[in-house]
C-alpha cells in the first residue's frame, strides 16, 4: 500500500530546524548525513507514527528562497496533527511564546478542521491540527 514516506525541505540551519520540529512535535532527530563531494548534508526527524521530515543543506546548489509564509505553487504547508483541540491551542500559544509568527487561528475551518497556522524558524507554513 503506498504511503508518504517523508517530505524534504532545503534549510539554512539544519540543527535549528531539527530542534524546532523535534521539540514542538515530539520527533527524534536522526544522525547527520554528509556528502562532501556534492556539498550536501541532511538529517531526518522521525515521528512516532513513522512519518519523517528530511532537512537538507547545500553548498553547491542555490535553492530559490521564498518570503516567509508565502503562498506558492507546489508544496505550500505541512499539516501536523497533535491529537486534540486543546493541544492545538496549547502548542500554538507555546510556539508564539517562542517567537513563531501566528498567521491564523486557532479556528474551525469551513471544511470542519480545527487548526492554527504558524511559521517555523525559516518561514515555512505549518498547520497545527487535531
Amino acid at each position: 500500500m503506498p504511503r508518504i514516506d517523508h517530505v524534504a525541505l532545503w534549510v539554512n540551519d539544519l540543527d535549528a530546524m531539527c530542534a524546532f520540529y523535534s521539540e514542538a512535535f515530539g520527533g527524534q532527530p536522526g544522525p547527520l548525513y554528509q556528502n562532501l563531494t556534492k556539498g550536501f548534508a541532511s538529517r531526518f526527524v522521525v515521528f512516532e507514527d513513522g512519518a519523517r521530515i528530511e532537512f537538507m543543506t547545500t553548498t553547491i546548489l542555490a535553492p530559490i528562497a521564498s518570503a516567509p509564509g508565502s503562498q506558492r505553487m507546489g508544496l505550500t504547508h505541512l499539516a501536523m496533527a497533535v491529537g486534540s483541540e486543546a493541544r492545538v491551542d496549547a502548542l500554538t500559544r507555546e510556539l508564539q511564546r517562542r517567537g513563531s509568527p501566528l498567521l491564523d487561528g486557532p479556528r474551525r475551518t469551513g471544511d470542519g478542521y480545527y487548526e492554527s497556522v504558524v511559521l517555523d524558524p525559516e518561514g515555512n507554513r505549518i498547520e497545527i491540527t487535531v
